[in-house]
């Protein structure tokens, strides 16, 4: 008998919620059923949130222009010039951020592969708060390095609990992880709060904050600071992209910028060119459609904007009036984390996923996908849907529930 080529470990591990309730979903599509889905953090997989035709049209000029070669490794110069004064005119929070400070990537998580690359040696730490995306806790041990959650307060808006992340602080800690807005829970940072995590974050020696800011547009309060302004000294990393604010998920172009007040990031900035100049670029013809993003008229963001706060507030409605379930408003994104308050759903938010999935057809992410101690009995669920999607969608549920 032949035998098996075992997989890696590492690779065996990797878990990713979001995509893993897809799976037995995608087995009843098989079998005819509609499935409404609120589990992807896709705007393009729903109607009503189009690319903007100036972007495309700046991806379609790109390949008539022939521009389809290789780009510079760290990014087009002219899209690095954008980010960077970009970043500089953030309407809370602009910071010094130079053209040199910027890298474009494929993506934000090509840009965590590379800065977990460039900064873990073996038994270092990463910070990253519970909950969170599932890339912060699947990448780091890629790498040798160990993930630690810090706690987000569920009963006090998803605030950060300064106590649990005082305490894991210690010399290991090479990466503190923000998200703000976050993903899964919509909560933002407050500026306060961002103050006070820089100040934890200097304790440890070699600390830098990661800043993932990729929902920065979506700030339904208008009290999203980026991290890097409120910094005078710590090492402070942006990372953000076209993906979401600008409707192109699948064009995978991001970026991360280096605020680094003392110059001492200057060792792993280098291990970071030499890891782009190894794989090459991120998609050329991509690039120029952000650009376009950028540079271009954003009035219609206004109109996306007011479409997302409308079908926001009807499912908190919904959610609040469902007896079983209830969520606080979130401030950020297009998420928000609902709490399952009968007890047996509450222990097994998973099953509670794959039962309304099979028996009603709706398709959430279990909140222990995001973090099993923080996210457990909550469920993800994402409101880009238009309203009679939502409304069929809830009523479901409610039949489920009941």
């Amino acid at each position: 008998m032949t035998s098996k080529i075992p997989v890696s470990q590492r690779a065996a591990g990797i878990e990713y919620a979001i995509r893993d309730v897809v799976v037995p979903a995608t087995e009843l599509e098989k079998q005819g059923h509609r499935i409404i889905k609120l589990n992807i953090g896709d705007p393009l997989a729903y109607e009503g949130f189009p690319t903007p035709a100036h972007m495309v049209e700046a991806v379609e000029s790109a390949l008539r222009d022939q521009k389809n070669g290789y780009s510079p490794s760290y990014g087009v110069p002219e899209l690095r010039e954008a980010i960077a004064s970009d970043e500089q005119k953030k309407p809370n929070g602009g910071w010094e951020c130079s053209v040199d400070d910027v890298y474009v990537t494929a993506g934000v998580t090509e840009a965590l592969q590379i800065l977990f690359a460039s900064f873990l040696e073996p038994g270092d730490k990463v910070l990253a708060p519970g909950p969170h995306y599932p890339p912060y806790m699947a990448y780091p041990p890629l790498f040798d390095g160990k993930v630690i959650e810090y706690r987000l307060k569920s009963e006090d808006g998803w605030k950060i609990d300064f106590d649990d992340l005082e305490s894991k602080l210690d010399d290991r800690v090479k990466l503190l992880t923000v998200i703000n807005p976050n993903n899964p829970t919509g909560g933002i940072a407050s500026e306060s709060d961002l103050i006070r995590l820089i100040e934890v974050a200097s304790k440890a020696p070699l600390c830098t904050v990661l800043s993932d800011e990729i929902y920065d547009g979506y700030n339904f309060s208008d009290s999203h600071i980026s991290t890097a302004s409120l910094s005078e000294t710590l090492p402070v990393i942006t990372l953000n992209g076209v993906s979401k604010v600008f409707y192109a998920p699948g064009w995978r172009v991001g970026y991360m910028a280096f605020h680094d007040p003392e110059g001492r990031l200057s060792q792993v900035r280098d291990g970071v060119e030499r890891l782009l100049r190894s794989r090459l670029c991120a998609s050329t013809p991509a690039q120029y459609g952000f650009l376009a993003g950028l540079t271009g008229p954003r009035d219609w963001m206004d109109e996306y904007r007011q479409k997302l706060l409308e079908q926001r507030d009807y499912c908190v409605t919904r959610i609040n009036d469902i007896d079983g379930m209830e969520t606080e408003t979130p401030d950020g994104a297009f998420y928000m984390f609902p709490k399952l308050t009968r007890e047996k759903w509450a222990k097994d938010d998973k099953q509670f996923v794959l039962d309304l999935l099979h028996e009603e057809h709706v398709l959430l992410v279990h909140g222990s996908g995001f973090s099993r101690e923080y996210g457990s009995g909550h469920v993800r669920l994402v409101f880009l849907p238009g309203t009679e999607i939502l409304e069929e969608a809830f009523d479901r549920i409610n039949r489920f529930m009941k």
